[in-house]
């Protein structure tokens, strides 16, 4: 074997041990977050939605259902405190507003700042690391089995409304979502998996 082919197989065996160990310790890095993720071709829940008003002293609190098909399909069914379904499939989002009897559609590249944050949620859980770059600064803490990743939004009219997201999960499972508004309010949605 010629020292070359030794160094190759050398290298090789190292990063195969490397990537060994970063499992077993639970070590992630922002790559592999996003290539777990882009597997998931499906995902159900339940959420509860807390929004803190700085205006309010109580949160606003709303719950329902959230369902994810890869790659680009989200659907958001409030259940309470009135009926209301958000659906996001490719570039439009439809609301659908059953207490009011309205229905409306936006396309996103018309919206820019709704554009900005559909995209930082379906873009994580489609694992697309180029288009949630194209949107924002995105920074990882944390192991497979507790991370957390920040979004700094980059484009100007995002940021007026929006200082950050904060996304936290367990392997693929995205079980968090924060959003933490230019004005101080935010809002927090707790997500949980439905049995499969």
């Amino acid at each position: 074997m010629s020292s070359g082919l030794r160094l190759a197989v050398a290298v090789l065996g190292a990063a195969q041990i490397a990537s060994a160990l970063a499992q077993v310790e639970g070590k992630l890095n922002l790559e592999q977050l996003m290539h777990g993720l882009a597997q998931v071709k499906s995902a159900r829940g339940k959420f509860v939605e807390r929004k803190y008003l700085a205006m309010l002293d109580a949160p606003l609190e709303s719950s329902g259902t959230l369902a994810y098909a890869a790659p680009g399909r989200l659907e958001k069914h409030m259940l309470a405190p009135r009926e209301e379904s958000l659906i996001l499939d490719g570039d439009t989002l439809v609301i659908d507003n059953k207490h009011s009897g309205k229905r409306r559609s936006l396309t996103l590249q018309e919206n820019p700042v709704i554009w900005g944050f559909a995209e930082g949620i379906r873009s994580t859980l489609n694992g697309d690391l180029g288009t949630l770059r194209r949107f924002y600064k995105v920074e990882l803490e944390g192991d497979v089995r507790a991370w957390r990743l920040r979004l700094e939004p980059t484009e100007p009219r995002m940021r007026q409304a929006a200082a950050e997201i904060r996304l936290a999960g367990s392997g693929t499972w995205v079980n968090r979502i924060e959003v933490l508004e230019t004005g101080g309010d935010r809002s927090e949605t707790i997500i949980t998996r439905e049995p499969s």
